[in-house]
């Protein structure tokens, strides 16, 4: 099976090349501002994808999963939408989650330690591929500074119930893929620092 995945497409996945596969996995940050019209054209745009299955989760600029979700939901009618949930292809597990470490005033907001490690908890341990928006700390997490910005309560999980795969974008400095002897990490975010949307989606087989 596979798996085409990007993020941090910020509006602009009509300038990404997308390859063909059979799941296509976008890791949040769909729109730019937040609003249901930009939920509206996603939704356009996978419909016109040949993948049999689509997959999304929200990210911190997707405003309207937060706080319109009712609204936001409804409109994604050609993708599945993981919000702390599960969907089953294939034989395979995979779990969508959006939240971040507290992140200036943006979506999906939630202070370092229990808070997030609450959220981190309700992943089903059977998962094989966990779709976040956050990076776990030490995997795809640098940014400009030097600074490891990632979740340390999401890596201690993810090192506890050792899923295949652990795929997420947020950190577009951190574009690119590491592993450990457990998993293999992806970040497939779409945009650079200055939000040019120039890297390539990551094709992963199952």
């Amino acid at each position: 099976m596979k798996l085409v995945i990007i993020s941090d497409t910020h509006g602009m996945h009509e300038k990404v090349t997308i390859p063909d596969g059979d799941v296509f996995i976008h890791c949040g940050d769909v729109t730019k501002q937040g609003t249901l019209e930009e939920v509206e054209a996603f939704n356009e745009f996978l419909d016109d994808l040949p993948h049999q299955h689509k997959i999304l989760v929200a990210g911190n600029h997707d405003f309207c999963f937060e706080r319109q979700c009712s609204e936001a939901e409804a409109l994604l009618t050609n993708g599945i939408y993981l919000r702390d949930s599960s969907v089953e292809i294939n034989g395979f597990k995979f779990y969508g989650s959006p939240w971040q470490p507290w992140f200036f005033d943006f979506a999906f907001n939630l202070k370092r330690g229990d808070e997030l490690k609450a959220k981190w908890d309700l992943i089903d341990k059977d998962t094989d591929i966990l779709i976040t928006h956050t990076p776990p700390f030490g995997h795809g997490d640098e940014i400009m500074s030097g600074e490891k910005v990632g979740c340390e309560e999401l890596i201690k999980f993810v090192d506890a119930i050792k899923p295949p795969l652990h795929i997420f974008g947020h950190i577009h400095e951190g574009y690119g893929i590491t592993r450990n002897q457990d998993t293999t990490f992806i970040n497939a975010s779409t945009c650079d620092s200055v939000y040019e949307p120039v890297n390539n989606a990551v094709v992963y087989d199952l």
